[in-house]
């Protein structure tokens, strides 16, 4: 588990223009990673949609944005595309930033366990260091409290 004051591991992710994202690439700049479990489905959306709402702000704020889940480019440019989403998606498509970040867990549903992803939020400093964690995330007003933080960095 990455935790406050911790170097964020160095990990890569795939992007949509066949590129690639990273924590080292980030460096220099504040970083917000937060992990979705799913494109398209109710929770991801509204979170997806009010990170991308405040886009601009958080550009002013010098922080860039990245929503990271397992899904496929393919399925995050859908998503993107379908809801006008204003910020980069991630693919994790081997689970190994979600490892990294210590979001890979186990979970459990009407009695079944699984491995997914935690809904999870980080905001990385300039110098790369984790400087807030969320984790059990909760939508609602969510990207506002993250976006307080990141202005008072």
């Amino acid at each position: 588990m990455v935790d406050v004051g911790e170097a964020a591991p160095d990990v890569a992710w795939e992007v949509g223009d066949g590129g690639q994202g990273s924590t080292t690439r980030h460096k220099g700049r504040k970083l917000v990673i937060y992990f979705y479990p799913k494109d398209d489905t109710s929770g991801c959306t509204r979170e997806a949609q009010d990170f991308s709402e405040l886009a601009s702000d958080f550009a002013k704020a010098g922080t860039e944005v990245v929503g990271i889940s397992r899904d496929s480019i393919k399925s995050h440019g859908k998503f993107r595309d379908k809801y006008a989403l204003q910020v980069e998606l991630g693919s994790d498509s081997e689970g190994l930033v979600a490892e990294g970040f210590g979001v890979w867990v186990e979970k459990s549903m009407y009695g079944r366990k699984y491995m997914g992803i935690e809904r999870a939020t980080f905001l990385i400093d300039a110098r790369g260091k984790v400087a807030k964690v969320w984790r059990k995330v909760k939508v609602p007003g969510h990207a506002a409290e993250v976006l307080d933080a990141a202005r008072a960095l």
